[in-house]
């Protein structure tokens, strides 16, 4: 989402609990500053969220992905290392988001996401949230580089949204609209995936995003990517509606 993108009253379900589009925002905000030192930059200075975002964005545009790569290569070791660990048990912990958007449509955003994921849109992709490093299509898959919740280390892996056949969650036949597919490591082990699913209300769509955790990963890490799920989500929400229009 870009500053002449207007910002929607969304708002999420973590856990019990319902927030603002204000929470999530300085969730986003605190975020910018923890994936800067990740990747060993200043960031960017106080000012507002969206161009606060934009800077985030344009620092990791000129870094490039094969240099947030080099940078974050000890940590995807560590976390590959870790990830393989599911081979031991197929079971999963899931992470789950919901989002109550007004305006919009369900089969909108699953098209418009689907065409920004194919076209390997970096802008679009990586300003969702602040530890998003890498996001494109690498050999038919989707090569993802970013930090999971809390967790002290960055992620790499790829999303194959051509299979579902490793998936735990069932499908909820309420929500006509998914985008999902199988999460592998760097050796091929199916080590999760994500099951998003979406559907229209009376005044707009209800999302229920979600990612399945290899049983390995830490109870914290997968709840504090719970906000991580309501951050990239509610910026892309605001810009399909904001393309739409």
């Amino acid at each position: 989402m870009d500053m002449s993108v207007p910002e929607l009253a969304i708002v999420a379900k973590i856990g019990r609990e319902m927030f603002p589009r204000a929470d999530v925002l300085a969730w986003e905000d605190e975020r910018i500053d923890a994936a800067a030192g990740k990747v060993g930059v200043g960031a960017p200075a106080p000012a507002p969220i969206a161009e606060r975002r934009e800077a985030w964005l344009h620092t990791k545009q000129e870094l490039g992905s094969d240099e947030l790569l080099r940078r974050l290569g000890r940590d995807t070791t560590i976390a590959d290392a870790m990830g393989r660990l599911a081979k031991i048990s197929g079971r999963r912990r899931r992470s789950v988001t919901e989002l109550f958007v007004p305006g919009g449509s369900a089969h909108q955003f699953t098209e418009w996401f689907t065409a920004i994921t194919i076209a390997s849109d970096e802008a679009a992709l990586l300003r969702a949230c602040p530890d998003h490093f890498v996001l494109r299509m690498y050999n038919g898959t989707q090569q993802v580089l970013e930090t999971n919740g809390g967790s002290p280390f960055a992620a790499l892996f790829d999303i194959d949204y051509d299979d579902v056949s490793s998936l735990t969650t069932p499908v909820d036949v309420q929500f006509p609209d998914r985008l999902d597919g199988v999460a592998r490591g760097s050796d091929g082990t199916a080590i999760g995936g994500v099951r998003h699913q979406f559907r229209d209300t009376s005044d707009g769509v209800h999302a229920r995003v979600l990612v399945e955790f290899p049983l390995t990963v830490p109870g914290s890490v997968v709840r504090g990517h719970r906000w991580h799920l309501a951050c990239e989500f509610s910026n892309w929400f605001e810009a399909a509606i904001a393309d739409a229009a």
